[in-house]
């Protein structure tokens, strides 16, 4: 089972009062529907329908739920990452083993668990995602390395100067709007329609780098 696949269950179990408190694009269905990465930028809110202009610069039309959450992506810096946070690593695997880091996102306390894991994802090909709880950190020339321990694994993750690290905030619908970054995990439906129970925005401008 994927971390996408493995966070939606928890979601489940954890019921619809903890769902404000997820990660910021949740889409939930019975019979766990395959489930999307929307990256891009916001065309228009339209009621409870969000139209984005993708990445790849494809029109997606995404249904939010009717009490969908909005989380604010916010840039800190790697002096943030402190030993037991709980975070999200988007990575490539380095010949040696360990993981080279693209993104590092962490998490607010009350999403700790949310995804635990390791598993392929979709950022760029051949990433990974690991959503672990930090074990240790050693500093390393310019470099920090991230010792990351989740059920079944441990994975070491060097981060580089140049890996955006961000946190979350919660926001409103307000701040969705024409132009701003977005990136939404949706639930893809049986006649092809998205749905999606969060939107993650960047703040003031920026592009979300999960």
């Amino acid at each position: 089972m994927s971390v996408r696949d493995r966070f939606t269950a928890r979601i489940v179990a954890l019921g619809v009062g903890v769902l404000a408190l997820a990660l910021p694009a949740i889409a939930l269905a019975e019979d766990r529907p395959q489930l999307v990465n929307v990256r891009g930028t916001i065309e228009k809110l339209d009621g409870q329908t969000l139209h984005v202009k993708s990445r790849e610069g494809n029109p997606v039309t995404v249904a939010l739920a009717d009490n969908y959450a909005v989380w604010v992506v916010v840039k800190t810096d790697v002096s943030a990452i402190k030993p037991n946070d709980y975070i999200a690593i988007a990575a490539l695997a380095q010949p040696d083993g360990t993981l080279k880091a693209q993104m590092v996102q962490i998490f607010p306390e009350a999403m700790r668990g949310i995804a635990e894991g390791h598993s392929p994802w979709d950022l760029t090909p051949d990433s990974t995602m690991t959503n672990a709880t930090v074990e240790a950190i050693v500093a390393k020339a310019n470099d920090r390395a991230i010792t990351l321990k989740y059920k079944g694994g441990e994975k070491i993750a060097v981060v580089p100067p140049e890996a955006p690290i961000v946190t979350l905030k919660p926001g409103t619908k307000d701040v969705l709007k024409p132009g701003a970054h977005i990136f939404i995990v949706a639930a893809k439906q049986p006649d092809g329609m998205l749905t999606a129970r969060g939107v993650s925005v960047g703040e003031n401008g920026m592009v979300p780098p999960n």
